[in-house]
């Protein structure tokens, strides 16, 4: 079975395990692991920020990435289909009494226009502000799309002037990185603050960070504890991040490409296909799935219409060719 559900599937490589085997480790909520630290140091200096956290889940990383701009009853403009507004279970309401607005782009790109006129500023106690924006990169609902690096920039412009902030939600901002050739240090750049995951493209089994400023990293510390994010020996889950810096990410275009591959068997422009994820208009959707999996390849439907397709650190090029022409003669 080939499996294109999600490149969170993939398995440590046996190098990987390795590494986690030798981790040296201490109590991390006492800040005394060296693995952890390590790893920490060495993402927040490859964005240009002053400190990370570790932290378990992809999803606490951007709820107290964005709680930390963000106060109770203010709100965190994004797109429609941000991974914060649908795929965090209204986690951000929940525990950090944000509220949320959305502009829609089919490609999840920032529309400067439409954020400009959205934009609430402070007009004392009648209106909700907005405290932050929230973009994605690449954007997971939209097929992996890439936001251009000049958007962001400018979106960081029209922040300051308007005295708010940024959050990037960095989840697969290594395949943008890879894509494009913009050093991560310039998507840094853009952000007051960012989470970045491990635990996709990268293969590594658990992880994620939460980037920002020293003391933004040391009150987030104290709420990933409240929110029983405190961890203990765990530098054996750090030590496979580190690794997979090592190793998994330039190997990240190989992912690319097999996804072109995989589009074209499915009647979708190649062309349109950013990174490792491909979005297949079905109106036949589950139908589709089950055929598919018959044929022996995994995919998952994400809409009512509509498929997706996810390469990633174990899929090879004999996989993808092999899940091609299963789906195209589908």
């Amino acid at each position: 079975m080939i499996d294109l559900r999600s490149d969170t599937l993939t398995r440590p490589t046996e190098a990987m395990r390795r590494a986690m085997a030798r981790a040296e480790v201490g109590d991390d909520v006492y800040g005394e692991d060296p693995t952890v630290l390590a790893l920490e140091e060495r993402v927040a200096e490859l964005f240009g920020h002053e400190a990370a956290l570790f932290m378990p889940t992809g999803s606490m990383a951007n709820v107290l990435a964005v709680r930390a701009l963000v106060q109770p009853g203010q709100e965190v403009l994004c797109e429609a289909s941000a991974h914060i507004a649908r795929a965090e279970l209204g986690a951000h309401a929940a525990y950090s009494g944000i509220t949320m607005r959305t502009w829609f782009h089919p490609r999840g790109q920032v529309d400067l226009p439409m954020v400009r006129q959205m934009f609430a500023p402070d007009l004392g106690p009648f209106f909700v502000r907005t405290a932050a924006l929230s973009v994605e990169c690449t954007h997971n609902f939209a097929g992996g799309a890439v936001l251009p690096i000049e958007d962001l920039r400018d979106l960081r412009e029209l922040a300051t002037a308007a005295g708010a902030t940024v959050h990037v939600d960095g989840a697969r901002i290594w395949n943008a990185h890879v894509a494009t050739g913009t050093p991560l240090a310039e998507y840094g750049a853009v952000a007051d603050v960012m989470a970045v995951c491990l635990s996709k493209g990268l293969g590594a089994p658990v992880g994620s960070l939460t980037l920002g400023s020293a003391d933004v990293i040391a009150e987030t510390r104290v709420w990933r504890k409240r929110m029983g994010g405190g961890m203990r020996q765990v530098g054996v889950l750090a030590a496979a991040g580190l690794h997979a810096l090592d190793h998994h990410v330039e190997r990240l275009a190989d992912d690319h490409a097999h996804a072109r591959l995989l589009a074209e068997a499915c009647g979708v422009d190649p062309e349109g296909v950013d990174t490792n994820i491909v979005v297949v208009p079905r109106s036949d959707a589950p139908d589709f799935v089950a055929r598919a999996a018959d044929a022996g390849v995994r995919v998952s439907m994400v809409g009512p219409t509509t498929v997706r397709l996810v390469t990633h650190l174990d899929v090879t090029r004999e996989d993808a060719e092999k899940a091609a022409a299963a789906l195209s003669a589908l």
